[in-house]
């Protein structure tokens, strides 16, 4: 795995309407989808997650867990750092998380599969460290075939 990763920090506020029992000190970190389960070379694979944080002081580090369950030298994980903005209450937002497949785009490259001749079916996890070092629960994605070539 690419000890680099784009994270593309989309922040949506929604100060109006929202209970306040909505968001803790622990970072909540929800899945909410990636945009392909089978990646061909040239292609780009985003996973989206959602954040939400009572103080909104986010910027510390993401981590990121590739589990290839058919390879044994598959996977690993990475820590990344976040991108500095300002914390705001009560904060929500999207947190798009890139990898690119045998092309040189704006997202880093994901790793080969790394037994031979077999595609990897991999699950990724991710959790979010904020400022005050509050970790938030683990979550997966759904599984992802990266097609050999």
């Amino acid at each position: 795995m690419s000890t680099k990763i784009l994270v593309a920090f989309i922040a949506l506020c929604f100060l109006a309407g929202c209970s306040k029992d909505k968001y803790t000190a622990k970072p909540q970190l929800k899945y909410k989808g990636v945009n392909t389960k089978v990646l061909n070379r040239d292609q780009t694979i985003t996973f989206t997650l959602q954040v939400t944080d009572a103080e909104g002081d986010l910027q510390d580090s993401l981590w990121v867990q590739e589990i290839v369950r058919n390879c044994p030298s598959g996977g690993g994980i990475s820590r990344y750092k976040m991108p500095d903005f300002n914390a705001i209450k009560n904060f929500k937002g999207d947190i798009e998380v890139c990898y690119s497949y045998g092309i040189n785009l704006s997202c880093p490259p994901i790793r080969e599969p790394q037994c031979p001749g077999r595609n990897d079916s991999a699950t990724y996890r991710f959790w979010i460290q904020d400022n005050a070092k509050n970790v938030s629960d683990t979550i997966s994605s759904d599984e992802v075939v990266i097609v050999q070539q």
